[in-house]
């Protein structure tokens, strides 16, 4: 399975570098020594998968939203409007890239090493070869290419997302 690279997608080319700038929408609620940030859409009251469940049968949640959570391990670095996730703080922990619906809000740039929920639909996509240098560009490790320099991979396209300080 890691041949596939696992990650997340913008739906344009240009999507970072083009386009209305979105603001975050991002309210902060404290709990005890935890600060949150919410992004997007509330998060349902549904219970967390475990993200290596959901890479190893991405079919089994595609029908249906899920939240994963994971440690943020990278952000896009022009605006914010990707994050990769993964089990683990370990670089050959387990990731998935994440969009967000409709290019409808961004993350910090540095919420690297946060906690993060986040809820969506999981999609498979092929990424084109000028995509691909474009994530690069932007901070994106997509991982193994094909002959043609594109990338499969299995993707999430977030309503929303919670951070927590601390990974």
């Amino acid at each position: 399975m890691r041949s596939l690279s696992f990650g997340i997608v913008m739906a344009a080319l240009v999507a970072c570098q083009a386009g209305p700038d979105a603001q975050s929408k991002s309210t902060e609620t404290p709990s005890p020594g935890d600060a949150v940030q919410s992004f997007g859409e509330p998060l349902s009251s549904a219970k967390p998968q475990p993200l290596a469940a959901v890479l190893k049968a991405p079919q089994d949640y595609s029908d249906t939203s899920v939240i994963v959570e994971g440690v943020v391990r990278k952000v896009c670095q022009a605006k914010g409007c990707w994050m990769e996730i993964a089990t683990g703080s370990e670089p050959e922990a387990q990731g998935a890239r994440i969009v967000f619906k409709d290019y409808g809000f961004f993350v910090p740039k540095d919420s690297a090493g946060s906690h993060a929920l986040a809820e969506g639909r999981i999609e498979a996509s092929e990424v084109s070869a000028d995509h691909v240098a474009h994530l690069e560009a932007e901070g994106a490790d997509m991982g193994p290419k094909n002959a043609e320099g594109k990338v499969q991979e299995i993707r999430m396209v977030a309503t929303g997302v919670e951070l927590r300080a601390g990974g």
